[in-house]
């Protein structure tokens, strides 16, 4: 049997506004500043994105459902990091042939078959491990506010064993060789990195964290020249 990488995006749990579904690159800026950005904007117009950004119900579960379907034994190396584009590095290491992503984007690459020419980052890190020849079929699980449809990756789902599946249609008991969960920071918000702790601390496995993951949200701090540099920045 094939060995399988469980790969987790926070986001699955977030639903963020349409606007903010761009593409960024992975900095202290998208990560941070971004969001007081978004906060101050927001304000503006008497929203607290605060309040109307939290983490989805579905949450509650999810742990309760992966382990119905999934054999995860207490060996299995847990894996945190900013980035999603860890996951290639982890299928890699632990020679993966199955991916089983849970995700708001399908991270195949956004520009085609030539999107898998660039080096590995967070929007093409899946379709890479098809086309360096790592892995051998992958099922996406969308989360349920995705803005993507599957025919936006025509291209790429022709050339490669792609799925797309509805969580409740996974079935057995699939053996778990690895597990990554990443916290996507430009598409989840600072003041969730508590809530994205908690759920992974819910899995009871030691995890190892692959880069930094501190990032600073304290409005009361934020001066009026602050909040000039985020707008403008």
């Amino acid at each position: 049997m094939c060995k399988t990488l469980l790969s987790i995006d926070w986001d699955y749990f977030i639903r963020i506004k349409p606007k903010w579904c761009g593409s960024y690159i992975e900095n202290t800026h998208n990560l941070n500043y971004l969001w007081y950005k978004r906060y101050i904007e927001e304000k503006s117009k008497g929203i607290d994105i605060q309040k109307k950004v939290t983490v989805e119900k579905t949450i509650c579960k999810f742990w309760r459902k992966i382990l119905k379907h999934f054999y995860i034994t207490k060996k299995i190396p847990l894996y945190i990091s900013d980035s999603h584009k860890f996951s290639y590095m982890i299928a890699k290491r632990h020679n993966c042939k199955q991916v089983y992503l849970f995700d708001a984007h399908a991270d195949l690459g956004y520009g085609g078959i030539t999107s898998l020419q660039f080096e590995v980052n967070c929007a093409n890190w899946l379709g890479k491990l098809f086309s360096d020849k790592l892995i051998g079929n992958a099922n996406i699980i969308y989360a349920m506010h995705t803005f993507e449809n599957p025919e936006d990756f025509k291209e790429i789902n022709h050339l490669f064993q792609i799925k797309y599946r509805k969580f409740n249609e996974i079935r057995g008991n699939i053996p778990v060789d690895a597990i990554h969960v990443c916290r996507s920071g430009a598409w989840t918000p600072p003041w969730l990195d508590k809530d994205f702790y908690k759920f992974v601390n819910e899995l009871k496995l030691p995890y190892i964290s692959l880069e930094s993951m501190d990032r600073e949200w304290n409005l009361d701090k934020m001066t009026l020249s602050d909040e000039i540099m985020y707008l403008i920045s």
